[in-house]
């Protein structure tokens, strides 16, 4: 069982950065791939980014390729979204998920929210233009 809670989010204007974090409590965070999923009101949750447990491996959607990064520190065990050059499309609430799956390597991530067995109560991330 993983505890998390996300922190960092807020009301920045388009072209802003904003650093999400989300702090692992319970297990060791390495042993997950991490993710973060957002939503905005009155849609489905999607994907926005996923970290292999060993780090290295790193997946996008589409629409944030080049402006948000994922990182994790093991030591401190928490992961982060940094989050560059905002947009008002940008705008929802944001989760960080655990995938516990203990049969995939390091190098595993994926994508669909149906891997991922433990959320965060999420953060709010609203944009202005």
């Amino acid at each position: 069982q993983v505890q998390l809670v996300e922190s960092g989010g807020g009301l920045v204007q388009a072209g802003d950065s904003l650093r999400l974090s989300c702090a692992a409590s319970g297990h060791t965070s390495s042993t997950y791939v991490m993710g973060w999923f957002r939503q905005a009101p009155g849609k489905e949750r999607k994907f926005v980014a996923a970290i292999s447990k060993n780090g290295i491996r790193t997946d996008y959607t589409d629409s944030v390729k080049g402006r948000f990064t994922i990182s994790r520190d093991s030591a401190r065990n928490t992961v982060y979204l940094q989050m560059n050059g905002l947009k008002p499309e940008d705008t929802a609430a944001y989760f960080c998920a655990a995938d516990r799956n203990p049969y995939s390597d390091g190098f595993y991530v994926t994508s669909d929210r149906r891997d991922f067995d433990y959320w965060g109560q999420g953060t709010q991330v609203t944009v202005s233009s």
